[in-house]
């Protein structure tokens, strides 16, 4: 039975792979979509201003289009909220999505929490995001990223990856892409006031994401 086993676990290994080089050797459909830098920089009352990404920061980051853009409310004194959207058309020679839990602590930023939530957004499925409170010194920054792809949230990398793959096989499509908005959880503030912050910009954002990563 344990030798029955293990041949079946090779044989889905070895089927998934041929399945995967065969994808591979395939010309990738890369499907048309509107550049990142028409993305509206007016959100509600959100109005946003361009911020320039360090060309090593870009290298690193690999080919693809970025958007960096900070936002601020026009109506009330609430703390800015930054957006940052990579997507990439493809994935296939190695330029993958790099997640944010890698590089904050580069920054000089270090995790304080960490949890999942679930983004609501009207005429979609709720999907799970990653919830970061981060701090540097004494400041506060709350973060929520996840990962988009052909109409679909995810926050785990790992299951980000899966299909990736998946989607190389079913639909020849290896395109996908980071999105990441964070806001300053100031001294006199409770954390909800931030959650709720984001999660309201955040459903903003996703509402026009299909337009610059494609379903």
């Amino acid at each position: 039975m344990r030798a029955y086993l293990r041949f079946a676990v090779v044989t889905v290994i070895l089927g998934a792979t041929a399945l995967l080089l065969q994808a591979r050797n395939r010309i990738e459909i890369l499907p048309p979509h509107q550049n990142l830098s028409s993305f509206p920089e007016q959100l509600e009352e959100w109005k946003g201003t361009d911020l320039a990404i360090d060309t090593a920061v870009r290298q690193i980051l690999g080919p693809g289009e970025f958007l960096l853009r900070d936002y601020q409310d026009q109506a009330k004194a609430e703390p800015d909220i930054g957006l940052f959207i990579a997507y990439f058309p493809s994935q296939r020679t190695g330029d993958t999505i790099h997640s944010p839990k890698h590089c904050l602590p580069g920054e000089g930023w270090s995790p304080i929490e960490s949890s999942e939530v679930i983004l609501n957004v009207p005429g979609h499925a709720p999907f799970p995001a990653n919830r970061y409170v981060i701090g540097k010194g004494p400041a506060r920054m709350l973060v929520l990223y996840w990962f988009w792809a052909h109409d679909r949230g995810v926050a785990n990398e790992y299951w980000a990856k899966f299909y990736l793959i998946a989607d190389s096989v079913r639909m020849n499509r290896s395109d996908g892409a980071l999105v990441r908005i964070m806001t300053p959880i100031l001294a006199n503030e409770q954390s909800e006031a931030a959650d709720s912050r984001l999660h309201v910009f955040g459903e903003d954002v996703t509402e026009r994401l299909n337009r610059y990563v494609p379903r």
